[in-house]
């Protein structure tokens, strides 16, 4: 079973690499800006699907630390003080700085003590690189000379240790940690003197160090520097300067960058054949609207961040001229030899992207009121094609998570799922040059403004425990993995399947509640009218004269013809749909009964039996006002009293007896609502499903030879880390009180799941709550167990839980469970993940715990936009839905016996329609005729598909039965009418020619 030719695979097709693929060739100031119309004219949602595709060969994988943030030992070896160490010891912090004292970087991570630690945990990754940074103070404790010989030991001992484990150090000279002594002396770098200081720190590094070095960065990200160091003061050095102050620190940081350059480019290239950059951060900002106007601010804001040091740097010597045009006197200028002498000075782009300056470091007037992103995969294309698409090494990237998270990082890992997807979408699909990625970082350390109530790095420290110990976290795991397979190769679980259902496979479509209009026509209307054509023009109604009443028939209901007419245009052989319990039988018992709704009831299910269509009928769908329940039911405990569970018995008997000769497929219930069911309501209403069953299996089935049970409201739930077992734990505790609640004693044992009785039991001992699952006696074990002829399951989505707490909002304490979103999953409008392969785990799921039980898929939809355009991701999701229960049939012998769509219409479930509903029109959508396709094909045939012959199947009409079992009769009957006809049609004609003749 191979792929589907152009099937809507995980993988984009080629066809679809070739639209995307339009590689920038020549880069110039603004040429940026056509990147937010590009991205917004992408095909979706092919565009947003997962990649499975690797990175290119060679393709460098590393992970990165910075000195003041994991070295530690600030008074250790001779170390100077830096900017931060004096910013952290300050006895009062001004609002957002890092509280003082041990909350700084003093011991931090201890790296300092712990070479050999990190470097084992990066031969445990498996990198080809580690960025990290030396300490300016530790080289030399003042920030000139003389020199620590203790500093020097300590990073030659880390470069040995890399080259022997064949990791390339990607080494920064200078990452925030500016000597103090510098900043006493000369007001570090608001003082012109700073440039050529740091030439001759730089020369240093180079002489020492520059044998073991291929890649080298001059700083990290200028930005924080000049403008939160020397204008606001939010960081060290802490001075409030002012954006003047900010943009002449600018000015002398892109200096000192410049001479550090051309002094490796003219004295240590030629021999030790390295490379040198600058690593530059950056936010991603995308426009409010998409106008002219607003596409222009964000490029401004861009300029004002990123193309303040990458212009300069990359393309011509100079500040953006949005900047120069908006700043006038407060930016300073660079004469033509500066400019010359800045140019060009960058071996590579070298891009730092994450958490450090998105959302946290970046002012809000440098968003020129447009709307922050972290789209990593278009600020790539908006640096190819601003900068003549240079090489791009990722030098920094990751999230956070909680300071309080310990090993299992989920949220981190989807992070950085996402930014290494979107790193390979820019590969891949936009052509842009990236040949190195880094994530940040390689363990815990302390996180800048934000102290140690965040974490990013790949393995957790203790920072309370002496020794510092390195432990993995599962992203760990994730990465490693990743290295190994050099990006997401495709797999065949990825790839579609190509098969078809079985004979009898029942395709159907859900409506929760048909449109009912008992209207009653025209012809019904016994009364006499006179018209009155001289003065009103209107019928006049003539008191005390009638007509003899005609008998009503079901086609005298418009709304039933227009319906099935609907449902016939998508070819399905099912339609399901739930009775309204609280309609039907108003008081809650038979002393009324709406009759005029159940001859409507009764004329829609034998008119689809006439389109040759199964009614599939659900007794109770629970809906938002009194639950769906008469008002008298719902007014005294609906299901938490026992008296309704005998009320539904009743309605069911009568259901069963009023359309029992129409309806051969019974749902008791539909969809019960476990998230918001007491345990009281759940245990009646599964007596009162159990008891419904048994009343059809003795009194109905005979006769009607239906089939009966109940549809559980079934969606799929994920281990957020697959390599947890404490989050695998926690998978399995929520489908068991999700699912297995009312499922196990239906299908299983008879009794709750006893993990379900073990976890209360723990709970209710430990925190005192009072929730306690009512017993079934052995007699109700017996009446519930068994009580069903087929498991009916809707599906929708699929959810990620963890066990570490790391947003309280999405955090369930009651069942210590933490939801977690995939952000690399395709989202609804609604913020529905889109997760086809969570219907065939499913599905398998079901088999393994409940045996080779037939299954249906009662309903499976998804919302969507009214533009029709948008409609592509329903199209998407019902052909891979159905392509992974096609798996599970074909592959995992899942007794999978139908499928339903939700849902029919915008007008009774608006945005998960086949059809839309816009002025009383109803209109297919792309969607209702890609699943009438499917269903015409029943599956995905391929060439090599075996021809299935089914023999037709009608379904069972009892009006119709008259003609079925008379068909020669009938046959008979048409000869002896069309000989009739034409016996006259000859007498006529010859009749008149003789009358011809004679004239």
């Amino acid at each position: 079973r191979g792929a589907r030719p152009g099937a809507m695979a995980p993988a984009a097709p080629l066809p679809l690499l070739l639209l995307l693929l339009w590689r920038p060739l020549l880069g110039a100031p603004g040429q940026g800006a056509g990147t937010w119309s590009r991205f917004a004219r992408l095909p979706y949602p092919q565009d947003q699907l997962f990649l499975h595709d690797t990175f290119p060969d060679g393709f460098l994988w590393g992970a990165g630390s910075a000195a003041y943030q994991t070295e530690g030992g600030w008074r250790q070896g001779g170390k100077g003080a830096s900017v931060w160490d004096t910013f952290a010891h300050r006895p009062a912090t001004p609002p957002g700085s890092p509280p003082p004292g041990p909350a700084g970087g003093d011991v931090a991570s201890d790296s300092y003590n712990n070479l050999f630690r990190d470097a084992e945990g990066l031969r445990r990754l498996g990198v080809s690189h580690y960025r990290f940074s030396l300490a300016w103070a530790r080289l030399l404790p003042n920030g000139t000379a003389p020199i620590n010989p203790a500093g020097l030991d300590h990073y030659r001992r880390l470069l040995g240790r890399l080259r022997e484990l064949g990791v390339e150090p990607v080494v920064t000279l200078y990452h925030w940690d500016l000597p103090q002594g510098l900043q006493d002396a000369f007001g570090g770098w608001a003082s012109p003197v700073l440039p050529q200081l740091f030439r001759d720190y730089a020369e240093l590094c180079f002489r020492h160090f520059g044998g073991l070095v291929r890649y080298w960065l001059t700083m990290d990200n200028p930005y924080v520097v000049a403008w939160h160091g020397y204008g606001t003061g939010r960081l060290p050095p802490g001075v409030q300067g002012g954006p003047r102050l900010g943009y002449r620190a600018a000015h002398h940081l892109l200096q000192a960058h410049a001479k550090v350059w051309h002094l490796y480019n003219d004295h240590f290239r030629p021999t030790q054949k390295g490379k040198v950059s600058i690593a530059l951060s950056s936010h991603w900002i995308k426009p409010q609207h998409m106008t002219e106007k607003n596409i222009k601010e964000c490029q401004k804001s861009l300029d004002f961040v990123l193309g303040w040091f990458a212009k300069p740097i990359f393309i011509d010597g100079d500040y953006p001229e949005s900047m120069r045009s908006n700043l006038s006197s407060l930016l300073p200028e660079f004469s033509e030899v500066e400019k010359k002498y800045i140019k060009g000075t960058a071996d590579f782009f070298a891009l730092s992207f994450g958490a450090t300056l998105s959302f946290q470091l970046l002012d809000s007037h440098m968003k020129f009121q447009q709307l922050e992103s972290i789209s990593l995969r278009q600020l790539l294309y908006w640096i190819s094609s601003e900068y003549n698409n240079p090489q791009i090494f990722i030098v920094e990237n990751s999230w956070f998570v909680s300071g309080s998270t310990k090993r299992d990082d989920a949220k981190y890992i989807y992070y950085l799922k996402k930014f290494i997807m979107e790193t390979l979408k820019a590969i891949r699909y936009d052509g842009v040059n990236v040949f190195g990625y880094t994530v940040w970082s390689l363990l815990d350390g302390f996180e800048w403004h934000r102290g140690y109530s965040i974490r990013r790095g790949l393995f957790y420290v203790d920072f309370q425990s002496h020794d510092k110990k390195l432990m993995p976290k599962s992203s760990v795991l994730f990465y490693q993995k990743l290295i190994e397979k050099n990006g997401f190769p495709p797999l065949p679980e990825n790839q579609p399947v190509e098969g078809i259902f079985p004979c009898g496979f029942a395709w159907g479509i859900v409506d929760n509640y048909i449109q009912v209009d008992t209207t009653p026509a025209q012809f019904l209307d016994s009364s006499v009218y006179v018209w009155d054509v001289h003065q009103t023009k209107k019928l006049i109604k003539v008191d005390g004269v009638f007509t003899s009443r005609r008998k009503r028939h079901c086609v005298d209901f418009a709304a039933i013809r227009l319906q099935i007419s609907l449902l016939q245009e998508v070819h399905v052989t099912h339609f399901h749909f739930s009775l309204k319990w609280s309609l039907i039988l108003p008081l809650g018992n038979l002393s009324l009964v709406n009759h005029t709704l159940v001859h409507y009831y009764q004329c829609f299910a034998s008119e689809l039996l006439r389109a040759n269509i199964t009614p599939v009928v659900a007794l109770w769908q629970p809906m938002p006002e009194n639950q769906e329940l008469p008002v008298s039911l719902a007014k005294y405990g609906a299901w938490e009293n026992p008296e309704t569970v005998q009320a539904f018995v009743e309605y069911a008997k009568f259901c069963f007896m009023s359309l029992g000769g129409h309806v051969k497929f019974w749902i008791t219930m539909n969809e019960p609502p476990v998230k918001n069911l007491t345990y009281t309501a759940g245990h009646n209403l599964l007596k009162a499903h159990a008891k419904a069953w048994h009343l059809y299996d003795k009194e109905f089935r005979g006769s009607q030879k239906g089939k009966i049970s109940i549809a559980l409201q079934a969606d799929w739930v994920e281990p957020a880390c697959p390599f947890s077992r404490n989050d695998q734990e926690v998978a399995d505790r929520i489908l068991e009180f999700d699912i297995g609640w009312l499922a196990e004693p239906i299908f299983g044992n008879g009794d709750y799941p006893q993990a379900m009785r073990a976890w209360l039991h723990r709970r209710n001992s430990v925190d005192l709550y009072n929730f306690h699952l009512p017993y079934f006696s052995e007699d109700e074990k017996k009446l519930i167990r068994g009580s069903f002829d087929f498991f009916a399951l809707s599906h929708y989505t699929t959810t990620l839980v963890g066990w570490e707490k790391e947003d309280a909002l999405k955090y369930d304490h009651y069942l210590e469970v933490q939801m977690i979103n995939d952000i690399t999953w395709l989202h609804s409008p609604s913020r529905a993940a889109v997760v086809p392969w969570g219907l065939r785990k499913l599905l398998k799921w079901v088999k393994s715990k409940y045996g080779d039980v037939p299954i249906y898929v009662m309903a499976n939809g998804i919302d969507d936009d009214h533009n029709m355009v948008h409609d592509k991701l329903r199209v998407y999701y019902i052909e891979n839905y159905i392509n992974e229960a096609l798996k599970a049939y074909t592959l995992d012998n899942v007794n999978l016996q139908g499928y339903f769509v939700y849902s029919f219409n915008d007008r009774t479930a608006p945005k998960y329609g086949l059809y839309s509903y816009v002025a009383n029109q109803y209109e297919p959508k792309p969607s209702m005729k890609h699943y009438r396709e499917i269903i015409d094909n029943n599956g995905f045939p391929g060439p090599e598909t075996p021809e299935l012959l089914c023999p037709e199947e009608i379904a069972s009409c009892p009006e119709c039965h008259f003609f079925r079992t008379r068909k020669s009769l009938l046959a008979f009957i048409s000869f002896i009418f069309v000989a009739f006809i034409v016996t006259i049609f000859f007498i006529t004609y010859y009749s008149k020619k003789v009358e011809r003749r004679y004239k």
